[in-house]
């Protein structure tokens, strides 16, 4: 009895708190339900309107209670929505669900939930205790390593890469003031939706897509457009990388330390032409409480990988100690911004 007189006389912040941070510790059941609705492609079956949750479970192979509660728990979020008779649909919010719409997000879900980033991050308590990424320990080799030796996981990572930088690249691409001739080198390109925007632009400038030959496999270049104005590069940016004037490395330094970082970026500076200069894409992070994309993504980045995502300072002092130093931050009206380095003023 003492102790329900306790909990009855709590202060009502106190109530209010504990049911918070509940409601918080349950948040991850969200995108467990974002991901099983992307694993079974259940988005497709809506694009034409509503249907039972019948219908969708025997085109797609499930249980219905099942499905029907999953269901129930993405509508809450704008996912989806139920209608007064039972019937599913589509929402305009979860419409880049689907497979084939013009921007899918659906590779991208299931890249930011596969067990290669879902298990690290139920194991964050790990590095904040002895600081590393718990990747290590879960699948016996870094990051990188795993997706060398998993073709599947690696498929998995490069698609989800792609559709993540699917919505991005337009923007980015038109947010700089790209010369009208030269050489734009993409510094682990993937499969080049970025190089293909910047050329799609600029009518006079060449582009070199570089990255792991299983990567250019994929790329995305064969089009009218650029036909005849780029060409593929086998490599490894921490070894050397192809002369250029302009250098973009979109999403690559975040996923590296910064000694690592500091490797990349001078070997950009020792390949640049007179006049070149090297845009890092990456989120910059902002001051301050307020929600960020950028926060969260070096959460993943902390349990997977050894990379972080940055702010201008610290970009400015990886600039500084690769010869080089920090010009301006582009916005780009993305979670991205172009963070410009151009080599250091000798008289500066």
């Amino acid at each position: 009895m003492e102790g329900r007189h306790e909990q009855d006389s709590a202060p009502a912040d106190g109530r209010a708190s504990a049911s918070f941070l509940i409601d918080e510790a349950l948040m991850f059941y969200y995108p467990a339900a974002l991901r099983a609705m992307a694993a079974t492609g259940v988005a497709d079956h809506l694009a034409d309107g509503p249907r039972t949750v019948e219908d969708l479970a025997r085109l797609t192979g499930v249980d219905t209670q099942s499905l029907y509660r999953a269901l129930r728990v993405s509508a809450t979020r704008g996912i989806f929505e139920e209608l007064d008779d039972g019937r599913f649909r589509l929402t305009p919010t979860g419409d880049a669900l689907r497979t084939d719409a013009p921007l899918s997000a659906r590779s991208a879900v299931l890249m930011l939930t596969d067990q290669s980033m879902w298990r690290p991050a139920g194991e964050m308590e790990r590095c904040l205790q002895r600081g590393g990424p718990a990747f290590d320990d879960i699948f016996g080799m870094p990051f990188f390593d795993h997706f060398a030796q998993d073709q599947a996981t690696a498929a998995i990572f490069h698609h989800g890469m792609a559709a993540m930088s699917a919505q991005e690249n337009a923007p980015i691409a038109a947010a700089y003031e790209f010369p009208d001739s030269g050489v734009v080198v993409d510094v682990g390109g993937g499969q080049g939706g970025l190089l293909l925007a910047v050329l799609g632009r600029r009518g006079g400038l060449r582009g070199v897509l570089f990255d792991a030959e299983h990567v250019l496999r994929h790329h995305l270049l064969d089009v009218t457009e650029t036909g005849g104005r780029w060409e593929p590069a086998v490599g490894d940016f921490f070894t050397e990388v192809p002369k250029g004037d302009v250098y973009l490395l979109k999403r690559i330094l975040h996923d590296w330390d910064d000694d690592q970082c500091v490797t990349i970026l001078r070997n950009c500076r020792t390949a640049m032409r007179p006049g070149g200069r090297i845009l890092v894409i990456d989120a910059v992070v902002p001051p301050g409480n307020a929600p960020h994309q950028a926060k969260l993504v070096d959460l993943l980045l902390m349990a997977s990988l050894v990379g972080r995502e940055r702010t201008a300072q610290e970009f400015s002092r990886l600039f500084e100690a690769a010869d080089l130093q920090l010009s301006r931050v582009v916005p780009t009206g993305t979670v991205l911004s172009i963070v410009e380095a151009t080599p250091k003023d000798p008289d500066g």
